[in-house]
């Protein structure tokens, strides 16, 4: 019964992170549709990063409450989840297609970014210099995306592109702007409502439960922030869109590493557990290195090495609650 209400309070924040995000994304699709920007570019990145909407409110509201562990640990699990949980399930639905572009330069920067994270944090620390770094490299990250929507993308894929707008879109083409922007203002309110109960939930649980921030981090609010991106993902793989869900999830790691842990050290240095450097940034690293040749193989993740994925991912849950 005492972990009843704190898990509770985990799970309604969940849920108001998650509305928040939508609204927010959906109003921003709106506002940028009015602003004449293509569908291409819109869901290359409003789409795309907006699935991480609810990992950026938990960890900066970490970062600013000193629950390090809990923050870090949410994002380095959400990145455990998309590889292992999200792409794997995604894979066991329908093998998914891998675009030449991803194998050439999006997973070499989301490797790059991880194994850049592992070598700043080996001191114990992310401090603001490492943070400005970080949301640097995602302003170019954001750069390269906007070109390729402008200038790479096939008919076929700007076709799929935007159809995820066109989801998204919530207002028609003569409703009065200030909608749009009141669904983006009410988005942030729910991000930070959600943002704060489920970290007074999280918090509790850990006490409650005699586990640490770190594990809490590590599984339930990760899991829990990375629902956006499994249930995207699995969409997209039913629609035989296995590209969407593969650029959503590398995407989303790679905004989760340099946006969320880079604004969260600008605001309040970070400090990284030894248990987590140990474990689970090696279980990132590892699962990143894994998922290439995988996309390499014919350019197709397999059934086969979307049950592999699954098999990891349950070896680390596994792992990390027996190591406590």
């Amino acid at each position: 019964m005492a972990l009843l209400l704190p898990f509770g309070l985990v799970v309604i924040g969940i849920a108001i992170l998650g509305s928040g995000a939508d609204l927010l994304v959906r109003g921003a699709v709106t506002v940028a549709r009015r602003m004449r920007i293509s569908p291409a570019v819109i869901g290359l990145t409003i789409v795309s990063m907006g699935t991480s909407l609810p990992e950026l409110t938990v960890s900066v509201a970490s970062s600013l409450r000193g629950a390090a562990d809990l923050g870090v640990g949410n994002v380095v699990g959400s990145n455990i989840f998309n590889i292992g949980a999200v792409l794997g399930l995604t894979a066991l639905v329908r093998p998914m297609r891998v675009h030449a572009g991803a194998v050439r330069l999006e997973w070499p920067f989301m490797f790059l970014a991880s194994f850049q994270l592992l070598l700043l944090a080996r001191d114990g620390r992310l401090d603001r210099l490492e943070g400005t770094f970080f949301v640097v490299a995602i302003g170019l990250f954001t750069a390269y995306l906007v070109r390729i929507g402008r200038t790479e993308v096939t008919g076929e894929e700007a076709a799929d592109l935007a159809e995820q707008v066109e989801r998204k879109e919530v207002l028609d083409g003569d409703a009065p702007l200030g909608r749009a922007l009141l669904l983006i203002a009410v988005g942030v309110a729910m991000l930070v409502v959600g943002g704060e109960v489920l970290l007074r939930g999280a918090v509790t649980l850990a006490r409650a439960a005699g586990l640490t921030e770190r594990i809490i981090g590590l599984t339930i609010v990760a899991a829990g922030t990375g629902a956006p991106e499994a249930a995207t993902s699995l969409m997209a793989a039913r629609r035989g869109e296995g590209e969407i869900a593969l650029g959503n999830v590398i995407g989303s790691n790679i905004f989760n590493i340099l946006g969320i842990l880079g604004t969260s050290a600008l605001l309040r240095p970070i400090v990284v557990s030894d248990a987590m450097l140990r474990s689970d940034f090696v279980w990132m690293l590892g699962l990143s290195l894994a998922l290439f040749p995988m996309m390499r193989s014919r350019f197709t993740v397999s059934r086969a090495e979307g049950g592999v994925l699954v098999a990891a991912y349950g070896t680390y849950l596994t792992l990390l609650v027996l190591g406590r």
